[in-house]
């Protein structure tokens, strides 16, 4: 008889969501550069990304499920986020202008707060940790806190009083 697999724990699911965004950006990253369809590219993700190992480094399980809905809700509702965006953005910088690592990180967010269940100030503090995992050295996490801190307040107003 099969040993159960034992249920992650807290800290370990946490892990798993926080991976699932990071690969999120990466996906909608590949989909924008290279145009292949989010089917494809989420395959791929599942099948050679989620606890695999690469160059000696071991990726995280990740959870599909967090990773598959960010996807879908990003590709659904693309146009309202990137209008969102776009309003949270200085002028002289509209969402066509910005790194798209950047893009690809404020649709996944937009995403998680305009139709997934995750509290906004959930939403902003994980993305800003993915953005520091991209932009190490940069000023790129405090942008990121302030935009998405700005659609947060439009979108979801009720999460802030």
């Amino acid at each position: 008889m099969p040993r159960p697999v034992p249920k992650p724990s807290r800290e370990e699911k946490r892990q798993m969501r926080s991976a699932s965004r990071l690969f999120a950006v990466q996906a909608l990253f590949q989909m924008e550069q290279s145009g292949q369809p989010m089917p494809e590219v989420r395959e791929q993700f599942e099948t050679h990304r989620f606890g695999a190992e690469l160059d000696g480094e071991t990726y995280s399980e990740g959870d599909v499920d967090l990773f598959r809905a960010t996807l879908s809700e990003a590709l659904d509702r693309q146009a309202t986020i990137d209008q969102a965006t776009d309003r949270a953005l200085v002028e002289r910088w509209p969402l066509g202008k910005i790194d798209p690592t950047l893009r690809a990180l404020f649709r996944a967010a937009g995403a998680e707060i305009a139709g997934l269940d995750t509290p906004p100030k959930v939403v902003i503090t994980e993305y800003v940790d993915v953005a520091k995992a991209f932009f190490p050295d940069g000023k790129e996490p405090r942008f990121v806190n302030a935009v998405l801190d700005h659609m947060a307040r439009e979108i979801k107003p009720d999460a802030f009083s």
